[in-house]
């Protein structure tokens, strides 16, 4: 019922259970007049909800299709991905190991710290302003092993609601997922409209390799380009 899918008509929702026992919901997005490739699937949504509520470990994962490709290399990448159960409609229960078999992952680039472990990166909070300060906040929990370059947001509704994102990348590169978009399936789990935006920081690291400013500005610009965005570097 949380589903946005302008574009394809296609309507996808996926519950997590963690490993405490809490259920997190999620539905997959798609933005018109965006590339294919900002659409956030419905898995992609529940694991990063969960992750959002500190949930260190997802063992369950429920949706009412099979998921495609792109989403068994996203749940690769959890902490936990070798014991994680897939439930589909009117089918028994397969690990994520039966449907991606001969799995690349994390362990493959030698990166022992998978996503959803805990993990605090440690860079101070500017003082420059509250909204930064939480993005700052969102930078020091992603996950950017591979390019190394930490990266997090925070938005502002016109009420004064925050929503924080945190960069999630992939071993594969291309299931990784954006700060906005995290902030984005966190405002619609919230039911927020993800048009409602004021403003947003966006903060990443000075000695980068990548950058994911662009692809944030246009993001913004198709959502709402009366918002306002504020950029830094650490």
């Amino acid at each position: 019922s949380l589903s946005i899918a302008p574009i394809s008509q296609f309507h996808v929702g996926a519950i997590a259970k963690g490993k405490s026992g809490r259920l997190y919901f999620g539905a997959n997005m798609e933005f018109t007049g965006l590339p294919l490739n900002q659409s956030v699937h419905a898995e992609q949504s529940a694991i990063c909800h969960a992750w959002l509520k500190g949930e260190p470990e997802i063992i369950d994962i429920t949706i009412n299709y099979s998921p495609c490709g792109h989403c068994r290399q996203f749940m690769n990448e959890l902490h936990g991905a070798e014991n994680l159960l897939i439930q589909l409609p009117n089918l028994p229960a397969k690990t994520l190991a039966e449907y991606l078999p001969d799995a690349f992952g994390p362990s493959d680039l030698l990166i022992d710290q998978p996503l959803l472990t805990p993990i605090n990166h440690g860079l101070p909070e500017s003082g420059i302003d509250e909204l930064t300060n939480a993005a700052i906040d969102a930078l020091n929990k992603s996950h950017a092993p591979y390019s190394k370059n930490l990266c997090g947001l925070a938005l502002r509704t016109p009420d004064g609601q925050i929503f924080t994102g945190r960069y999630a990348e992939n071993a594969a590169f291309n299931p990784s997922i954006s700060p906005f978009q995290v902030a984005l399936i966190s405002m619609t789990m919230a039911g927020v409209e993800v048009t409602d935006i004021n403003e947003v920081s966006l903060v990443e690291l000075h000695y980068n390799v990548i950058s994911l400013k662009e692809e944030c500005e246009r993001l913004l610009h198709q959502l709402n380009p009366q918002a306002t965005l504020t950029y830094h570097q650490l």
